[in-house]
């Protein structure tokens, strides 16, 4: 029987994530997602996610604003799940941010003369 009120889209992005108010040895980490929809996200991890541990997420959104400013999706969330490589968040709050240019898009910017 399907738990979630929303649906899941697969998506395969990069992530980035921070255990809040946690003092242990890993409180951060990157993967990728693996699904994502209004409620919550999928996403792999390095480390086992201690499970009702509020976190928040980072991913490289595959859109961009006005076709040329990559954008993140940053959201805090609760552990609702967690395994071995991967753990599962609800969404609590979300906003959208900018990336700023990539490194090497903005090291060419440098690297030209005015």
């Amino acid at each position: 029987m399907e738990r979630r009120g929303t649906s899941r889209f697969p998506l395969r992005e990069g992530v980035r994530y921070r255990l809040l108010n946690y003092k242990g040895d890993r409180a951060s980490g990157s993967g990728s997602t693996l699904n994502m929809g209004s409620g919550g996200i999928l996403f792999t991890t390095e480390d086992l996610l201690p499970v009702g541990r509020s976190v928040e997420l980072s991913v490289d959104w595959p859109a961009q604003l006005n076709g040329n400013c990559p954008l993140k999706f940053v959201a805090v969330g609760r552990v609702v799940r967690s395994e071995p490589g991967q753990a599962a968040v609800r969404i609590e709050r979300y906003e959208f941010k900018t990336r700023g240019k990539p490194v090497a898009e903005a090291t060419a910017a440098l690297a030209t003369p005015v």
